[in-house]
């Protein structure tokens, strides 16, 4: 492996609990990814637990987004939920809707082009990795949509916390 290659990071633990009070917690090396989990979690009103080894933003940000769809998918799959939501959350002047199903089907449509933002000092759009590896490893056919948004860090605040509105609808058990 050349030196200046990292190996691709792994998850140390991923966890949720659906009875959850919406707590967080996240090391992924990556402070402002593990304040956008914290906030989805408190949306989705379930406790996470993620951990990821160190390496590259994108590597990490990517096996954030598969553990926590690995961890949705089994959700998903061996609970009576009706596995589809939608929200449509502001942050500040940022405004982000997303839909999902856990259809079986991995798809990502979004609008969202944040490639020549820099937040936290990310001189790359992170959510993207997250959120592809998140469709892909949950099964999800996953809609997010920017309505209104200039600051980076607000718009990725209200994809996130749409994020987590989305997935508590989807998860919540059925009535009978």
């Amino acid at each position: 492996m050349p030196p200046s290659a990292q190996p691709e990071p792994r998850t140390l633990a991923a966890r949720i609990a659906l009875d959850g009070t919406g707590r967080a917690n996240v090391a992924t090396g990556l402070p402002v990814l593990d304040h956008l989990l914290g906030l989805l979690a408190a949306r989705a009103g379930f406790d996470l637990q993620l951990e990821v080894a160190p390496g590259s933003p994108d590597a990490v940000a990517g096996t954030a987004g598969r553990a926590l769809g690995e961890a949705l998918r089994g959700i998903f799959d061996s609970r009576e939920v009706p596995g589809y939501g939608t929200a449509t959350v502001p942050a500040d002047e940022a405004l982000a809707s997303v839909v999902l199903e856990a259809s079986g089907r991995p798809l990502l449509v979004s609008n969202v082009d944040l490639s020549d933002a820099h937040v936290a000092g990310f001189d790359r759009d992170l959510v993207s990795a997250f959120l592809r590896e998140l469709s892909e490893a949950g099964g999800l056919t996953l809609h997010v949509r920017l309505l209104h948004g200039e600051d980076a860090r607000h718009v990725l605040e209200a994809i996130f916390k749409a994020l987590g509105g989305a997935l508590a609808l989807a998860a919540e058990p059925r009535k009978e």
